[in-house]
């Protein structure tokens, strides 16, 4: 492993495929928590419409109850749901792909912009590749991490549009299919959604949901998740982490993110049991706790930057071998 001015560059693979097989070789009944959990769609009505009624709230309420209701209510409910579409990306819902994929565009409704079908592609690249520039979309490109680098003021804009950011990631990734009937059906939802919002709750229905999205997953403590989950901020080489807070209780154990990656097929509620049944396997991982403490830590700690993120090529090669292929490597990691 060699730490450098950019990213950090390991000659291994991934961690997590490893860790699953000796986890299920000294406990077998893990294949016990693995399936679906149809229940999660409750979740998803529940909080498809808490968003509605909210914004029927506050629809003729001044702008300072939009924007305190977004960041105090409807970013948990927005992040909630962001959640309840990764399950479903995993199929963690229902048997049928297609019942899930309507699941995650129902629950896509209150975030306004069609993202559920899309980021389902996407995400399982980011489990099959976890950092291999040129597939996963977690990962940040070059540019982004060159210009931002560990600034305060540009970590505060990152994390403002990283919403936008995420998608602008998206145009370097390969093998992915744009466009098919169901990203259609994603967008026709979201535009006849987003008209009737508007027409029956008014404008201040829109931007709070609006608010909600950008604050559920950018400027909040609740956008230190993206921070938590793959950033480099300990010591160590360790490349996922947990967070063990309780934030996990409305954001559906998705803090338990080194037991997800072990364990994708296993669903949100059985992610306490998994680490519980091989706790010798977990405790000794360094964690985070508190999302506002990481959230400020991030912002003002210059030991971190958008370049704190381990790199691999797809067969798990150093992508760092010498400055003559780093320089290509830069370069491919940026188209």
């Amino acid at each position: 492993m060699k730490r450098v001015k950019d990213f950090t560059y390991s000659n291994e693979k991934e961690p997590h495929v490893m860790r699953a097989k000796m986890i299920l070789k000294a406990h077998p009944e893990v294949k016990q928590l693995m399936g679906r959990n149809p229940y999660t769609f409750l979740v998803i009505l529940a909080a498809v419409g808490f968003q509605i009624v909210a914004a029927w709230f506050l629809k003729d309420q001044s702008w300072w109850w939009v924007v305190g209701a977004a960041w105090c209510l409807g970013a948990i409910a927005s992040h909630t749901l962001f959640v309840t579409i990764h399950e479903a990306t995993h199929n963690l819902l229902f048997k049928k792909r297609e019942l899930n994929l309507i699941a995650g565009m129902i629950a896509n409704i209150p975030s306004l912009f069609p993202t559920s079908v899309s980021f389902a592609r996407y995400h399982v690249k980011h489990h099959a590749f976890q950092g291999t520039p040129e597939y996963d979309a977690d990962l940040p490109s070059y540019w982004e991490a060159k210009l931002i680098d560990n600034s305060f003021i540009g970590k505060v804009l990152w994390l403002l549009f990283y919403p936008f950011i995420q998608v602008a990631r998206t145009f370097r990734i390969k093998e992915v299919r744009v466009m098919d009937q169901w990203l259609v059906l994603n967008f026709v939802i979201q535009i006849v959604a987003v008209t009737a919002i508007y027409v029956f709750l008014g404008p201040k229905a829109i931007v709070y949901m609006f608010l909600s999205f950008m604050f559920s997953l950018g400027l909040h403590p609740l956008g230190a998740r993206w921070i938590q989950e793959h950033y480099l901020t300990t010591d160590t080489d360790q490349e996922t982490f947990s967070y063990y807070g309780i934030m996990n209780i409305p954001n559906l154990y998705v803090g338990y993110h080194n037991e997800h990656h072990d364990f994708p097929a296993v669903p949100w509620n059985n992610l306490p049991k998994l680490k519980a049944t091989a706790d010798e396997y977990y405790r000794d991982l360094a964690y985070h706790t508190s999302y506002t403490r990481l959230f400020f830590r991030f912002l003002f700690d210059r030991k971190i930057s958008i370049f704190s993120r381990m790199i691999r090529d797809a067969k798990g090669k150093s992508a760092q071998p010498n400055q003559a292929e780093r320089a290509v490597s830069v370069s491919k990691f940026t188209s």
